[in-house]
């Protein structure tokens, strides 16, 4: 799903707000987040997930053309850690996928036949 189809989607929903109200709140929102992460600081949202900095130190890389060693500096990238609903919902509908429609035996089963 792109920003625009989440946009589109949201506005499909609901009459109160406007397009450009959804467009305009979704692009706040997302900036926000992006300032928090500038500033190292972790993002929470229950449910969802936790957005967070982690860092990668200081390592050698190849040139991929000429093979040639190139010391790359150390760096943070944002990492995402999906919250304990979104894996649960995210797994059942893989097993409703693989399996038809998945119920908590089904679910019991899988999980056993896992580990």
């Amino acid at each position: 799903m792109t920003k625009s189809e989440l946009i589109n989607i949201l506005a499909a929903e609901q009459d109160q707000l406007s397009h450009k109200d959804i467009e305009e709140a979704v692009k706040k929102i997302l900036e926000c987040m992006t300032l928090a992460l500038a500033a190292g600081e972790r993002i929470e949202i229950r449910g969802f997930g936790s957005f967070s900095l982690h860092y990668r130190p200081p390592r050698t890389g190849r040139n991929p053309k000429t093979g040639e060693a190139v010391a790359l500096p150390a760096k943070y990238i944002p990492h995402f850690k999906p919250g304990k609903e979104l894996r649960e919902r995210v797994y059942q509908a893989f097993l409703n996928a693989q399996y038809g429609e998945a119920t908590p035996e089904t679910l019991k089963e899988c999980r056993l036949s896992v580990n």
